[in-house]
């Protein structure tokens, strides 16, 4: 019982964590960075020094402590999936941990240049920063499938299936780093991009 009370505490506190992370990432992908392409130069120098940094605090240690708690119920949960089971699970992990480590080695650290607490290449830091961003709200969607999947939807996911979404996520990581946003560029592009990754998911755990 009282694991069962352990692991719903930490569940309890990933969800709660997770919607920090994930609602600063929709806040800053679909009302800062749209609003910032329009402000006028003042409003937008202030927002940057002052609002900004407040907001990537929320952002950077939201991922934080979401990760942390992922992992520990990742310990309590994991074994008691079978592999048909644990597949979703497993898939949603992997777009998770990718997100956070964009956070944390990709987004924050040129972020700091573009807010002016590192020297740098404001631009280019901008360029980096937004493409990591972007490529984290493309993977929101196939993180919540798996982790509603695993529990809540039957499917009977192989080895294949599961091998073609990790090296599909990976390749598209990939890109964050070295790639470019194409179709992520818009809003509305990358939630299309979002919806039609998960359904991709879906379908290579399901029928692949």
């Amino acid at each position: 019982m009282s694991s069962l009370i352990l692991e719903f505490v930490f569940r309890w506190a990933h969800v709660l964590f997770g919607l920090v992370w994930i609602g600063m990432l929709y806040y800053f992908n679909f009302v800062q960075t749209e609003y910032f392409k329009e402000a006028e130069a003042d409003a937008k120098a202030d927002a940057v020094k002052k609002l900004a940094p407040r907001a990537l605090w929320w952002f950077r240690w939201g991922a934080m402590f979401t990760f942390l708690t992922g992992l520990v119920l990742l310990h309590f949960v994991g074994a008691a999936y079978s592999f048909v089971g644990s597949a979703a699970i497993w898939v949603g992990a992997l777009a998770g941990i990718l997100m956070f480590l964009n956070v944390w080695v990709i987004i924050w650290p040129n972020q700091q240049v573009v807010i002016g607490l590192k020297e740098g290449d404001g631009p280019a830091s901008a360029a980096k920063a937004g493409l990591a961003s972007r490529t984290n709200t493309l993977f929101s969607g196939p993180m919540l499938f798996g982790m509603l999947a695993s529990k809540h939807l039957p499917m009977e996911a192989s080895a294949t299936g599961l091998i073609a979404c990790v090296v599909l996520i990976l390749l598209l990581e990939a890109n964050a780093i070295f790639g470019k946003t194409g179709p992520m560029t818009s809003v509305k592009g990358v939630i299309h991009c979002s919806l039609g990754l998960t359904a991709v998911i879906w379908a290579l755990l399901a029928f692949l």
